[in-house]
């Protein structure tokens, strides 16, 4: 059910923009999937919300999806402030818009394209954006999914060498950035595992996995794993494939804290299995934090990692 006021009636804010690129509203109401504990975009009442500043998501589908649920969301007249990087989707949010019958004040301001405008009294082309970029069952893979998602549309080959490499695991065990769900339904094919948790930061992998991961011994969680909270303890296993990019930049230290937050929620002997590109220089932080590791496999530009507390 949309929700009505008093969110609807409250300015939104999808993302962190940057504080020196745009002023945001200090009641604004945070919209995107992957901060932990928002509102979903697609969830405000239609034509009620007062105005909305968006840091846009560099994938196309994803983007113009976003975009149309902005416009959706907005009165007529009320203010959308649209920016994103010129090389990861800015230079085309102009024409985007455009294509929505937006009237563009546009600038550029530290490698961002800055889009102002105003909803329309009748945009165009929204529910087709919206349908392009919604939640979607791929029959190929069987797995429910949505267009911006990681490896939406394919399974990641980093996590398909990871479950031909791990053994039959067994006991209580956790997903770090489940995603789909791909990974921790191969872990599941043990009768000996007795609990899952999966853990994801984006509410829509949340949504998809739930619909993929149809298990009694599996929680899935929306939250970010690199918090204490967010994942239990005293587990036997850890699997996962953590993420390396930030905003579409590569940021490694994602990946490290992943690590340091697998080794806290292991018991002694517990044991972590990792799938990691094979150029990211995890083995430090490994080294740092489990008293045994060992390269299992590398294949296909990917790495497999045992590290055993």
């Amino acid at each position: 059910m949309p929700v009505t006021d008093p969110i609807s009636a409250r300015p939104g804010v999808y993302g962190h923009p940057s504080a020196d690129l745009v002023a945001i509203p200090g009641d604004a109401v945070q919209l995107s999937p992957v901060v932990p504990g928002g509102t979903a975009l697609e969830d405000l009442a239609p034509a009620a919300c007062p105005g909305l500043t968006m840091l846009a998501p560099p994938g196309t589908l994803e983007r113009r999806h976003a975009l149309a649920l902005a416009l959706r969301a907005l009165a007529p007249g009320a203010p959308l402030t649209v920016l994103a990087p010129k090389d990861r989707g800015g230079s085309r949010l102009a024409r985007e818009l455009s294509d929505f019958g937006c009237r563009l004040d546009e600038s550029a301001k530290r490698h961002h394209r800055i889009v102002r405008t105003a909803r329309p009294e009748a945009p165009a082309g929204l529910d087709a954006a919206i349908a392009e970029g919604a939640p979607q069952h791929l029959a190929d893979l069987a797995l429910w999914t949505q267009p911006g998602l990681f490896s939406w549309n394919r399974i990641d080959p980093g996590t398909a060498l990871l479950i031909e490499t791990l053994p039959v695991l067994s006991g209580r065990g956790a997903d770090l950035g489940c995603g789909l769900g791909v990974l921790a339904r191969a872990v599941l094919a043990s009768p000996q595992v007795t609990a899952l948790a999966l853990v994801d930061i984006d509410r829509r992998a949340v949504a998809a996995a739930r619909r993929n991961v149809a298990d009694p011994r599996a929680t899935i969680a929306w939250a970010d794993a690199r918090d204490a909270g967010s994942v239990p303890g005293r587990l036997d296993f850890v699997v996962m494939n953590p993420p390396f990019h930030d905003g579409g930049a590569e940021d490694r230290a994602l990946g490290q804290a992943f690590i340091r937050r697998a080794a806290a929620a292991l018991r002694p002997g517990g044991t972590l299995w990792l799938t990691a590109n094979t150029h990211l220089p995890y083995e430090a932080t490994l080294g740092e934090v489990f008293r045994e590791v060992t390269q299992r496999a590398a294949a296909h530009g990917y790495k497999i990692h045992e590290a055993r507390k």
